[in-house]
Protein backbone atom coordinates (compact mmCIF):
# COMPACT_ATOMS: atom_id res chain seq x y z
CA UNK A 1 0.00 0.00 0.00
CA UNK A 2 1.26 3.51 -0.45
CA UNK A 3 0.21 4.91 3.27
CA UNK A 4 0.38 8.88 4.17
CA UNK A 5 0.76 9.64 7.73
CA UNK A 6 -0.02 12.99 9.48
CA UNK A 7 0.52 14.05 12.73
CA UNK A 8 -0.52 17.69 14.40
CA UNK A 9 1.98 20.14 15.06
CA UNK A 10 1.10 20.52 18.64
CA UNK A 11 3.96 19.57 20.76
CA UNK A 12 6.02 16.28 19.83
CA UNK A 13 4.04 14.18 21.05
CA UNK A 14 1.57 13.42 17.60
CA UNK A 15 4.68 12.61 15.86
CA UNK A 16 6.34 10.68 17.90
CA UNK A 17 3.55 8.33 19.38
CA UNK A 18 3.25 7.65 15.17
CA UNK A 19 6.99 6.26 15.22
CA UNK A 20 5.80 2.28 15.85
CA UNK A 21 2.92 2.91 12.93
CA UNK A 22 5.49 3.81 10.78
CA UNK A 23 7.58 1.31 12.09
CA UNK A 24 5.09 -1.54 11.79
CA UNK A 25 4.08 -0.25 8.12
CA UNK A 26 7.36 0.02 7.03
CA UNK A 27 8.50 -3.12 8.35
CA UNK A 28 5.72 -5.24 5.96
CA UNK A 29 6.81 -3.31 3.06
CA UNK A 30 4.80 -0.37 2.22
CA UNK A 31 5.48 2.70 0.93
CA UNK A 32 5.15 5.60 3.32
CA UNK A 33 5.00 9.55 2.99
CA UNK A 34 4.80 11.77 5.73
CA UNK A 35 3.59 14.64 6.18
CA UNK A 36 4.31 17.14 8.69
CA UNK A 37 5.33 20.86 9.81
CA UNK A 38 7.56 22.82 12.02
CA UNK A 39 9.30 20.54 14.74
CA UNK A 40 7.54 17.04 14.10
CA UNK A 41 8.86 17.27 10.46
CA UNK A 42 12.49 17.37 11.89
CA UNK A 43 11.77 14.58 14.44
CA UNK A 44 10.36 12.68 11.86
CA UNK A 45 13.35 13.28 9.12
CA UNK A 46 15.80 12.59 12.17
CA UNK A 47 14.16 9.14 12.33
CA UNK A 48 13.54 8.21 9.13
CA UNK A 49 15.46 10.15 6.75
CA UNK A 50 15.03 7.07 3.78
CA UNK A 51 11.30 8.33 4.03
CA UNK A 52 9.39 10.83 1.67
CA UNK A 53 8.25 13.75 3.79
CA UNK A 54 5.64 16.81 2.41
CA UNK A 55 5.67 19.82 4.81
CA UNK A 56 1.81 20.56 5.65
CA UNK A 57 1.23 23.49 7.91
CA UNK A 58 -0.69 22.96 10.78
CA UNK A 59 -3.28 25.14 12.54
CA UNK A 60 -1.22 28.09 13.92
CA UNK A 61 -1.68 28.41 17.43
CA UNK A 62 -0.30 30.34 20.61
CA UNK A 63 -1.12 30.04 24.14
CA UNK A 64 -1.04 32.57 27.02
CA UNK A 65 1.52 33.14 29.27
CA UNK A 66 -1.02 33.31 32.19
CA UNK A 67 -2.93 30.44 33.85
CA UNK A 68 -5.71 30.63 31.57
CA UNK A 69 -5.91 29.86 27.44
CA UNK A 70 -9.53 30.38 27.32
CA UNK A 71 -8.97 34.03 25.29
CA UNK A 72 -6.15 32.77 23.30
CA UNK A 73 -8.11 29.48 22.20
CA UNK A 74 -10.80 32.17 21.15
CA UNK A 75 -7.87 33.78 19.79
CA UNK A 76 -7.08 31.39 17.65
CA UNK A 77 -10.09 29.46 16.83
CA UNK A 78 -10.35 31.44 13.05
CA UNK A 79 -6.55 30.08 12.09
CA UNK A 80 -7.92 26.93 13.55
CA UNK A 81 -11.07 26.51 11.37
CA UNK A 82 -9.07 27.73 8.35
CA UNK A 83 -6.67 25.37 8.96
CA UNK A 84 -8.85 22.62 8.87
CA UNK A 85 -10.28 23.61 6.06
CA UNK A 86 -6.93 24.07 3.84
CA UNK A 87 -5.82 20.59 4.87
CA UNK A 88 -9.01 19.32 3.69
CA UNK A 89 -9.02 20.75 0.25
CA UNK A 90 -4.81 19.98 -0.03
CA UNK A 91 -5.70 16.54 0.23
CA UNK A 92 -9.04 16.22 -1.96
CA UNK A 93 -6.88 18.22 -4.65
CA UNK A 94 -3.46 16.24 -4.20
CA UNK A 95 -5.57 13.03 -4.64
CA UNK A 96 -6.53 13.78 -7.57
CA UNK A 97 -2.98 13.29 -9.43
CA UNK A 98 -1.12 11.21 -5.91
CA UNK A 99 -2.64 8.10 -5.16
CA UNK A 100 -2.86 7.33 -1.16
CA UNK A 101 -4.30 3.73 -0.17
CA UNK A 102 -4.68 5.20 3.38
CA UNK A 103 -4.09 8.26 5.01
CA UNK A 104 -3.88 8.15 9.16
CA UNK A 105 -4.19 11.35 10.70
CA UNK A 106 -3.09 12.13 14.37
CA UNK A 107 -5.67 14.91 15.21
CA UNK A 108 -6.10 16.36 12.40
CA UNK A 109 -9.54 17.32 11.63
CA UNK A 110 -9.18 18.06 8.21
CA UNK A 111 -7.90 14.73 6.37
CA UNK A 112 -10.52 12.90 5.55
CA UNK A 113 -12.07 12.27 1.80
CA UNK A 114 -14.36 9.57 0.67
CA UNK A 115 -11.85 8.20 -1.90
CA UNK A 116 -9.93 6.42 0.50
CA UNK A 117 -9.62 4.97 3.40
CA UNK A 118 -8.73 7.50 6.08
CA UNK A 119 -7.74 6.85 9.97
CA UNK A 120 -8.33 9.20 13.00
CA UNK A 121 -5.72 8.49 15.94
CA UNK A 122 -6.82 10.23 19.09
CA UNK A 123 -6.96 9.16 22.76
CA UNK A 124 -9.17 12.64 23.73
CA UNK A 125 -12.57 11.92 22.34
CA UNK A 126 -14.21 14.05 24.49
CA UNK A 127 -12.14 17.38 25.35
CA UNK A 128 -12.21 18.52 28.61
CA UNK A 129 -13.30 22.61 29.02
CA UNK A 130 -12.83 25.05 31.82
CA UNK A 131 -14.72 25.10 34.30
CA UNK A 132 -16.70 27.96 33.35
CA UNK A 133 -17.33 25.98 30.22
CA UNK A 134 -18.40 22.85 31.95
CA UNK A 135 -22.30 23.56 30.35
CA UNK A 136 -20.97 23.09 26.93
CA UNK A 137 -18.89 20.25 27.49
CA UNK A 138 -21.17 17.30 26.41
CA UNK A 139 -21.58 20.17 22.94
CA UNK A 140 -17.90 19.59 22.67
CA UNK A 141 -18.12 16.34 22.70
CA UNK A 142 -20.70 15.58 19.88
CA UNK A 143 -18.73 18.45 17.84
CA UNK A 144 -16.25 16.15 18.09
CA UNK A 145 -18.14 12.80 16.99
CA UNK A 146 -19.42 14.79 13.72
CA UNK A 147 -15.25 15.53 13.07
CA UNK A 148 -14.69 11.34 14.09
CA UNK A 149 -17.71 10.59 11.81
CA UNK A 150 -16.02 11.79 8.45
CA UNK A 151 -13.24 8.72 8.78
CA UNK A 152 -13.30 5.38 8.09
CA UNK A 153 -12.42 4.62 11.35
CA UNK A 154 -11.12 5.95 14.81
CA UNK A 155 -8.13 4.81 16.65
CA UNK A 156 -7.91 4.99 20.27
CA UNK A 157 -4.28 4.72 21.13
CA UNK A 158 -5.82 3.25 24.90
CA UNK A 159 -6.38 0.49 27.00
CA UNK A 160 -10.09 -0.69 26.44
CA UNK A 161 -10.34 -1.87 30.09
CA UNK A 162 -10.14 0.15 33.71
CA UNK A 163 -10.43 3.37 32.31
CA UNK A 164 -7.05 3.29 30.72
CA UNK A 165 -4.43 5.67 30.97
CA UNK A 166 -6.36 8.34 29.34
CA UNK A 167 -9.44 7.87 31.80
CA UNK A 168 -12.67 10.07 30.90
CA UNK A 169 -10.76 11.45 27.42
CA UNK A 170 -11.64 8.19 26.28
CA UNK A 171 -13.51 6.19 28.50
CA UNK A 172 -16.56 8.52 29.81
CA UNK A 173 -18.82 8.81 26.62
CA UNK A 174 -20.18 6.43 24.50
CA UNK A 175 -17.44 5.68 21.76
CA UNK A 176 -18.90 6.23 18.07
CA UNK A 177 -19.27 3.08 15.81
CA UNK A 178 -16.17 3.47 13.92
CA UNK A 179 -13.94 3.53 17.23
CA UNK A 180 -11.83 0.48 18.82
CA UNK A 181 -8.71 0.42 21.17
CA UNK A 182 -5.47 -0.74 19.61
CA UNK A 183 -3.27 -0.09 23.01
CA UNK A 184 -0.96 2.74 23.71
CA UNK A 185 1.79 3.67 21.39
CA UNK A 186 5.08 4.52 22.52
CA UNK A 187 8.72 4.72 20.29
CA UNK A 188 10.17 2.70 23.14
CA UNK A 189 10.74 -0.74 23.37
CA UNK A 190 10.17 -2.52 27.29
CA UNK A 191 12.69 -1.77 29.77
CA UNK A 192 14.65 -4.56 29.79
CA UNK A 193 15.63 -3.45 25.68
CA UNK A 194 18.08 -0.81 27.60
CA UNK A 195 20.62 -0.28 29.93
CA UNK A 196 19.94 1.95 32.49
CA UNK A 197 22.34 5.28 32.60
CA UNK A 198 22.62 6.76 36.00
CA UNK A 199 24.69 10.07 34.56
CA UNK A 200 22.19 12.08 35.74
CA UNK A 201 19.56 12.22 38.89
CA UNK A 202 16.83 14.36 37.51
CA UNK A 203 15.80 14.49 33.76
CA UNK A 204 13.31 16.89 32.21
CA UNK A 205 11.15 16.77 29.40
CA UNK A 206 10.31 19.84 27.83
CA UNK A 207 7.59 20.42 24.73
CA UNK A 208 4.41 22.43 23.79
CA UNK A 209 3.34 25.40 22.43
CA UNK A 210 5.22 29.00 22.91
CA UNK A 211 5.47 30.74 24.87
CA UNK A 212 4.59 27.97 27.49
CA UNK A 213 7.51 25.75 26.36
CA UNK A 214 10.10 28.35 27.21
CA UNK A 215 8.56 29.54 30.17
CA UNK A 216 8.97 25.64 31.27
CA UNK A 217 12.58 25.34 30.69
CA UNK A 218 13.60 28.33 32.24
CA UNK A 219 11.59 27.27 35.60
CA UNK A 220 12.93 23.74 35.92
CA UNK A 221 16.47 25.42 35.21
CA UNK A 222 15.68 28.11 38.01
CA UNK A 223 14.29 25.09 40.60
CA UNK A 224 17.47 22.61 39.96
CA UNK A 225 19.61 24.97 38.85
CA UNK A 226 20.13 25.95 42.92
CA UNK A 227 20.22 22.09 43.69
CA UNK A 228 23.04 19.57 43.94
CA UNK A 229 21.09 17.30 41.68
CA UNK A 230 22.93 16.40 38.06
CA UNK A 231 19.72 17.48 35.66
CA UNK A 232 19.12 16.74 32.41
CA UNK A 233 17.02 19.35 30.11
CA UNK A 234 15.73 17.94 27.05
CA UNK A 235 14.54 21.15 25.69
CA UNK A 236 12.46 18.87 22.57
CA UNK A 237 13.70 20.78 19.78
CA UNK A 238 14.99 18.41 17.38
CA UNK A 239 16.72 19.90 14.19
CA UNK A 240 18.50 22.57 16.02
CA UNK A 241 21.61 20.62 15.53
CA UNK A 242 21.25 18.74 18.95
CA UNK A 243 22.95 21.37 20.76
CA UNK A 244 24.54 20.59 24.44
CA UNK A 245 25.19 23.25 26.84
CA UNK A 246 26.49 22.64 30.67
CA UNK A 247 26.29 25.16 32.97
CA UNK A 248 27.07 24.06 36.33
CA UNK A 249 24.76 20.97 37.57
CA UNK A 250 22.35 21.78 34.32
CA UNK A 251 22.54 19.99 30.79
CA UNK A 252 20.62 21.20 28.65
CA UNK A 253 20.15 19.33 25.46
CA UNK A 254 17.54 19.97 22.03
CA UNK A 255 17.01 16.75 21.23
CA UNK A 256 18.42 13.27 22.19
CA UNK A 257 17.42 9.87 20.37
CA UNK A 258 15.08 7.35 21.75
CA UNK A 259 17.79 4.56 22.93
CA UNK A 260 19.85 7.71 24.65
CA UNK A 261 16.59 8.87 26.24
CA UNK A 262 15.62 5.67 27.29
CA UNK A 263 18.73 4.93 29.28
CA UNK A 264 18.31 8.17 30.98
CA UNK A 265 14.67 8.03 32.00
CA UNK A 266 15.26 4.55 33.10
CA UNK A 267 18.89 5.49 35.32
CA UNK A 268 17.35 8.63 36.86
CA UNK A 269 16.00 9.08 40.14
CA UNK A 270 12.89 12.15 38.93
CA UNK A 271 11.64 12.91 35.65
CA UNK A 272 10.43 15.96 35.26
CA UNK A 273 7.33 16.73 32.60
CA UNK A 274 4.46 17.88 31.15
CA UNK A 275 1.11 15.34 31.64
CA UNK A 276 0.89 15.68 28.24
CA UNK A 277 -0.38 11.90 27.18
CA UNK A 278 2.15 10.77 24.77
CA UNK A 279 4.37 11.20 27.37
CA UNK A 280 2.70 9.18 29.71
CA UNK A 281 2.15 6.42 27.67
CA UNK A 282 6.12 6.16 26.91
CA UNK A 283 6.85 6.50 30.72
CA UNK A 284 4.34 3.62 30.93
CA UNK A 285 5.93 1.82 28.46
CA UNK A 286 9.30 1.88 30.75
CA UNK A 287 7.59 1.28 33.73
CA UNK A 288 9.06 5.06 34.87
CA UNK A 289 5.23 6.26 35.81
CA UNK A 290 6.02 5.59 39.45
CA UNK A 291 8.52 8.82 39.36
CA UNK A 292 7.45 11.27 37.13
CA UNK A 293 6.50 14.38 38.86
CA UNK A 294 3.96 16.05 36.43
CA UNK A 295 3.28 20.21 35.57
CA UNK A 296 0.34 20.68 33.65
CA UNK A 297 0.80 23.35 30.79
CA UNK A 298 -1.37 26.02 32.69
CA UNK A 299 -4.92 26.48 31.05
CA UNK A 300 -4.56 23.27 29.29
CA UNK A 301 -7.21 21.46 30.28
CA UNK A 302 -6.36 17.71 29.20
CA UNK A 303 -2.59 18.28 30.61
CA UNK A 304 -4.46 19.19 33.79
CA UNK A 305 -7.08 16.59 34.11
CA UNK A 306 -4.69 13.77 32.89
CA UNK A 307 -1.95 15.01 35.98
CA UNK A 308 -4.77 14.60 38.36
CA UNK A 309 -5.33 11.03 36.87
CA UNK A 310 -2.35 9.66 36.92
CA UNK A 311 -1.53 10.84 40.63
CA UNK A 312 -5.06 9.21 41.75
CA UNK A 313 -3.99 5.94 39.88
CA UNK A 314 -0.46 6.07 41.61
CA UNK A 315 -1.98 6.71 44.92
CA UNK A 316 -4.28 3.74 44.69
CA UNK A 317 -1.09 1.43 43.63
Amino acid sequence: MRILICPLNWGLGHATRCVPIIRTYFAYGHELVLAADGYPLQFLKQEFPALEFIELPSYPIRYSAGKSQIVAMIRNLPNIVKGIYREHKWLCNYLKTNRFDLVISDNRFGLWTKRTTCIYMTHQLMIKMPKRLKLIESLAWWLHRQVINQYTTCWIPDYPENQGLSGDLAHKYPLPRNAHFIGPQTRFLTPEKYTPDTSFDVVAIVSGIEPQRTLFEESIAKRFGKSNEKTLIVCGKPGDNNQRTELDNLCFVSHIPDMELAQYLIGCKKIIARSGYTTIMDLHALNCLGKAEFTPTPGQTEQEYLAEYIKDRKSQN
